[in-house]
């Protein structure tokens, strides 16, 4: 059965609105997301949300589906106001349904390296779009996921859930600090790429190697010069305009498909 819930004070809608805070979200070890199509991804991915919250009056054959799933998987479903949703998820315009998630083990010792020829590492990404955007560019060249480094922006944060488009049920997900890191990869097979200007090579045409994981540093500093003269293999990519720099993300996407070219010849 579904559970009404028609106060704004009530202590559920109170929990909920506080996973869209980080520091709640680490404390409960759960996040919020929004909007039916992500989690129709996630439950095409074989997660379930724990809590499903739906804006009564809302109808959908993939949202009977889902709620159908959730209650056989022994979640709660939550119906409530559209207002209520609306104060849960922080938008002014809020989507029909909104889900409650574990997080998952995000640990090194969770990753298959083996699972695909190319990973994506990020090391210090502050931006939670670039977080996203760089997990949408995983599921797109089949890598085997995005290997967080250091101080980065949260991955289960409404934002970077937002930006993934999905693509954080789909594909592996790792936070590790870079003294754990790097010899985690130095134990078994794999080459370190980076875009760099120090000694580098074209990033066209170069010898990469499977399992290849590429290294992006932060939005504004870059890579720290330890962990570029760590890297197997720098490359460089012909910057023709005035700025001097790639996004992030662009420039992990630009890398990635030449990388899968590479690997693939």
């Amino acid at each position: 059965m579904r559970k009404h819930i028609t106060g704004f004070s009530n202590p559920t809608v109170k929990y909920l609105r506080s996973l869209r805070d980080k520091k709640h979200r680490k404390r409960a070890g759960q996040f919020l997301v929004e909007g039916l199509r992500l989690l129709e991804d996630a439950r095409a991915s074989g997660r379930l949300p724990r809590v499903l919250v739906m804006a009564e009056g809302r109808e959908h054959a993939l949202l009977a589906r889902l709620e159908a799933d959730v209650m056989a998987a022994g979640g709660e479903v939550i119906a409530t106001t559209p207002d209520i949703l609306s104060k849960i998820t922080g938008k002014d315009n809020a989507q029909s349904v909104a889900g409650v998630f574990d997080e998952w083990d995000t640990s090194l010792a969770a990753l298959d390296r083996t699972a695909a020829p190319i990973w994506l590492a990020a090391q210090a990404l502050r931006d939670p779009g670039n977080l996203g955007t760089m997990l949408r560019t995983c599921d797109a060249v089949g890598a085997g996921g995005l290997i967080l480094i250091d101080d980065c922006a949260d991955p289960f944060s409404a934002e970077a859930v937002r930006a993934s488009m999905g693509a954080l049920f789909t594909v592996g997900l790792a936070q590790a600090r870079w003294d754990e890191f790097l010899p985690w990869l130095r134990a078994g097979e794999g080459q370190l790429v980076a875009a760099s200007l120090r000694d580098a090579v074209p990033y066209r045409g170069a010898d990469y190697r499977a399992p290849c994981f590429i290294l992006v540093g932060n939005e504004s500093q870059g890579l720290p010069e330890e962990y570029e003269e760590a890297c197997d293999l720098r490359v460089t990519m012909p910057m023709k305009g005035r700025a001097d720099s790639l996004n992030a993300a662009v420039a992990g996407a630009v890398l990635a498909y030449e990388v899968l070219a590479g690997v693939e010849r």
